[in-house]
């Protein structure tokens, strides 16, 4: 994967930098990370990266495709690899304990929403609200 994000950013006019590796690797590290989270991750090698250094890292890495946004809650988003999106997104409100799922476990709903309600479900972008099998005492 470095190579070809490394050829993404070059492709596109955009320099290789070691805050925008810390960044992705953080990313790929942390597999569902808030902004903060991920700066607290890239500060443990570089101290001197700051908040914003981030958001705007993100911002760019997401606008090249490699990597994509969940709202996982109520607070800010979590970011995640875009060769790893395709998932919904199950968070237990217990534990607040996040696990991936693959998309075709909701093909059913998206079926029964496009044929009763004419909508067509992005099930990528999906995030599922309960509670674990652990929070139930299971």
């Amino acid at each position: 994967m470095a190579d070809s994000w490394q050829q993404e950013l070059r492709a596109k006019g955009y320099r290789v930098t070691p805050q925008r590796q810390l960044v992705l690797e953080a990313v790929t590290n942390l597999e569902h990370g808030t902004p903060e989270e991920i700066c607290t991750e890239v500060q443990r090698t570089a101290r001197g990266v700051n908040i914003s250094t981030v958001y705007r890292t993100l911002e760019l890495l997401e606008e090249l495709g490699l990597v994509k946004h969940a709202h996982l809650g109520h607070g800010p988003p979590n970011y995640h690899l875009a060769a790893e999106a395709e998932h919904i997104h199950l968070v237990c409100r217990g534990c607040h304990n996040v696990e991936d799922v693959d998309p075709a476990v909701a093909e059913g709903l998206a079926a029964l929403l496009e044929r009763d309600q004419g909508f067509e479900t992005d099930v990528h972008h999906l995030t599922v609200y309960g509670r674990c099998k652990e929070c139930r005492g299971g």
